[in-house]
């Protein structure tokens, strides 16, 4: 296996990892511990297909997993943000419609011989989403550390510095769904025998 494909690999070893530290209060610094997995599983992201397109090592393996490895990150995370009302499950609900619709406009133009290139929405949509992530995380872990450390945080803080991750998720849906959309206007040949 290739360090390409052992990144990827990797991804989504991490996933259930990430998602065990947001649900389970069992240690302090378990958002400092959940921000970090999710970051390294996102700079793997940012790696593998670079690695992989500048080393000749694209495989089948990568082409298939990096993808699902990518939605296993951001859509694990999304569902395990929603029972501590750190998403709204629309967000959940927007986000899988878009995979979902994306996947199978993929499968019936690679079955056609179609291939559909990448977007630079489709960049914004997971640049938007690892960020988003990302800003909850440290949120989460500052509201509680500094009271931990004896900061004192006036109510507007602890009231309105979740707003801030919130909107960045609406940020990052409004790019999912443009990418969505996007993706759904330049597959425009495969639909013309329909």
């Amino acid at each position: 296996m290739n360090l390409p494909n052992k990144l990827t690999l990797l991804r989504m070893i991490l996933v259930p990892a990430v998602v065990v530290f947001i649900l389970y209060d069992f240690m302090p610094h378990r958002w400092l511990v959940a921000g970090l997995l999710f970051g390294v599983a996102a700079i793997t992201d940012a790696f593998d297909g670079r690695i992989a397109r500048s080393r000749g090592l694209i495989t089948d393996f990568g082409k298939l997993m990096d993808p699902v490895a990518d939605k296993m990150l951001v859509i694990a995370v999304l569902v395990a943000f929603v029972p501590l009302g750190l998403c709204s499950p629309w967000i959940v609900i927007i986000v899988l419609l878009r995979e979902f619709l994306v996947t199978s406009i993929r499968m019936v133009s690679s079955a056609k011989g179609i291939v559909i290139p990448a977007n630079n929405w489709g960049k914004a949509k997971t640049v938007t989403q690892m960020t988003a992530l990302g800003v909850i995380f440290a949120i989460q872990y500052a509201l509680w550390l500094l009271p931990e450390l004896g900061v004192a945080l006036p109510a507007a803080v602890t009231t309105w510095l979740p707003v801030v991750g919130h909107v960045l998720l609406w940020i990052s849906t409004a790019a999912t769904v443009i990418s969505g959309a996007t993706y759904v206007a330049d597959s425009k040949e495969l639909f013309k025998d329909a």
